[in-house]
């Protein structure tokens, strides 16, 4: 099983990481980041993550930081 850590403070809202997920499971949250912002959460309820970490190799704010398997 694999997942990824997003740090919601370093998020900037751009959302490449949203685009860039296979999967489709990274979504924009409901409430706002301590710059006010929008951040991203991950979403895999149903363990479908496959570690592939593009959405932390499009990630220019470095909030995407661990891809654990």
């Amino acid at each position: 099983m694999a997942h990824i850590v997003i740090d919601e403070n370093r998020c900037k809202s751009c959302y490449l990481c949203i685009e860039a997920c296979p999967k489709g499971l990274i979504k924009k949250s409901t409430h706002v980041n301590n710059m006010g912002e929008y951040a991203v959460e991950f979403c895999d309820k149903n363990n479908e993550c496959i570690g592939c970490a593009m959405c932390a190799l499009r990630c220019s704010d470095l909030a995407i930081t661990e891809v654990h398997r």
